[in-house]
């Protein structure tokens, strides 16, 4: 199986989607489904998120080993480590090794409300351990507006050069809405030394609802264009739905217009959403990738 960063390190461009695992077991084939149905329509790869305090593990991996066998593409596993001990996440890193799962996006996790930090302080500690442990592709988190724990955007740049001197070989970005902050961003990154890939993170924003949570979990910059467009069609979830997707897809464009070449979609385990956004771009992705091989 290849490595995600052997992807990325292709020349070729890539679009990639992520999905969730169910938080109980009686949800696991209809998701599994959907995950699925994702996953035929081709993407380079995947991704399999990890509960903060690891509630979705035994799913997570469940899900990642079916979906690369049957799929035969890459899956990237998350994997969290706020509330685990280092014994916890040697036990996964074995699991991962034993199904052959060899794509690792490791992170720190948000820290649950009232919990408490086990091992791990940041997730350059879980990105040294994973390097230690085996040889495993790792990918993490970078943030194009910083990190809401940092001081300050200079601080966040440390501690991502700091990340990617542990053994990180390619990044992807938290969600964004405006596409000239993650090219400030790229410009910052590349300035301080940090090389490797960097994934662009876009979230299709399919709901008025979806939107309020979006906001309160990521802090995200909502730009005027995108706030006038949940004011206008937020009350009716299938011209709201229509406006989120056309809106990533002309964010992908943008990207690709300026030499992004790595795209990955929090599809919210949404189908209809990434079938939607391929055929929104297929022509001018076709074009991209025949420029990548001529």
């Amino acid at each position: 199986m290849k490595r995600v960063s052997d992807l990325l390190n292709s020349g070729k461009p890539t679009l990639s989607f992520e999905v969730f695992p169910p938080k109980t077991q009686d949800k696991f084939e209809d998701v599994k489904r959907s995950a699925f149905r994702i996953g035929s329509l081709g993407p380079d790869f995947m991704s399999v998120t990890y509960g903060a305090g690891g509630g979705t593990s035994a799913y997570t991996v469940e899900m990642v080993d079916q979906l690369q066998r049957t799929l035969g593409i890459p899956v990237l596993s998350h994997l969290t480590c706020v509330s685990s001990t280092r014994q916890q996440v040697e036990n996964m890193l074995e699991q991962l090794k034993i199904r052959g799962i060899e794509n690792i996006l490791a992170l720190r996790g948000d820290i649950p409300e009232g919990g408490t930090i086990s091992d791990y302080r940041h997730a350059s500690d879980l990105i040294s351990q994973i390097r230690a442990s085996g040889d495993f592709c790792i990918g993490a988190a970078c943030y194009p507006e910083g990190h809401p724990e940092s001081r300050d955007k200079n601080e966040d740049l440390r501690y991502l050069k700091e990340k990617v001197d542990c053994g990180v070989d390619f990044l992807t970005t938290q969600m964004f809405f405006q596409t000239e902050l993650f090219y400030r961003f790229l410009y910052r990154i590349r300035e301080i030394g940090i090389q490797v890939p960097v994934c662009a993170g876009l979230m299709p924003v399919t709901s008025g609802r979806q939107m309020k949570r979006i906001v309160s979990m990521s802090g995200a910059f909502i730009p005027q264009s995108f706030t006038a467009m949940v004011d206008r069609f937020g009350g009716d979830d299938r011209a709201m739905s229509q406006a989120g997707i056309l809106y990533t897809s002309e964010q992908i464009v943008d990207l690709l217009a300026n030499g992004v070449k790595h795209i990955h979609v929090y599809t919210m385990n949404k189908p209809e959403v990434a079938r939607a956004i391929m055929q929104n771009i297929s022509e001018i992705w076709k074009y991209e990738v025949s420029r990548s091989i001529s």
